[in-house]
């Protein structure tokens, strides 16, 4: 499939936005990581004083390996901040760490959207592991019911990147209301770590565009998509 130049045509969008999403979120990321915060606040600080300001106490925070690892686990209520945003005081740091913090005030708070994604990441989990051999096995033999239970278990997989989209966009929302209203940031160093947070938006839109344009491929190739009239 990855040999079609029909494919390829439908994929290179996705493809070039990703490129460029990656780019933005490591220069603004580099950009805003050499400047500090005002208050010396560091990601972990920051983090703790949005969840206090919730009134959300039952939420730890520890470090997580890797560049840019940062995630909230509901299932143990961990937020885990790689170390840079941990420990560093950069708008860069306090932007990524007030995001994470807002996924934790989305499950305080019972976001449906967190928890349609959280129901969904086993079944998108399995969704990819089966769609991709069944569709290649599929479109070798020409085995429709092959093809047909690939596309239902690759449609999981986009189910989940497009639920993501609102989880992710929200967070971002609550993040930059909260940064200014606990006296984090001030408003002229909002807009830095705005920059840091949409450039990482743009990483979600990119691979929610990548799914469905292959979703669109395999019901074309399929002939779902095909008008008979």
């Amino acid at each position: 499939m990855i040999f079609d130049p029909l494919y390829i045509i439908m994929i290179a969008p996705a493809l070039l936005l990703s490129i460029y999403a990656q780019i933005k979120v490591k220069s603004s990321y580099a950009k805003y990581s050499k400047v500090p915060t005002s208050r010396g606040i560091t990601g972990a600080q920051a983090a703790r004083e949005i969840l206090r300001a919730q009134g959300i106490s039952d939420v730890g925070i520890e470090l997580s390996r890797g560049f840019l690892s940062d995630h909230y686990d509901p299932r143990t209520k961990m937020l885990r901040l790689s170390e840079n945003v941990y420990a560093g005081n950069s708008l860069a740091s306090v932007g990524v760490a007030a995001h994470e913090a807002g996924h934790a005030i989305q499950h305080a708070h019972g976001y449906m959207p967190l928890k349609l994604r959280s129901a969904l990441v086993p079944i998108s989990s399995l969704g990819s592991n089966l769609a991709w051999p069944l569709l290649i096995i599929g479109f070798i033999f020409m085995a429709k019911s092959l093809i047909l239970a690939g596309i239902i278990f690759f449609s999981l997989a986009v189910l989940f990147q497009l639920v993501t989209l609102p989880v992710e966009f929200n967070a971002s929302s609550r993040a930059l209301q909260a940064l200014p209203a606990t006296g984090i940031l001030s408003d002229s160093e909002v807009a830095g770590a705005r920059k840091v947070l949409s450039a990482a938006a743009l990483t979600y839109v990119a691979a929610a565009a990548s799914a469905v344009l292959q979703l669109m491929y395999f019901l074309l190739r399929a002939g779902f998509l095909r008008n008979d009239d």
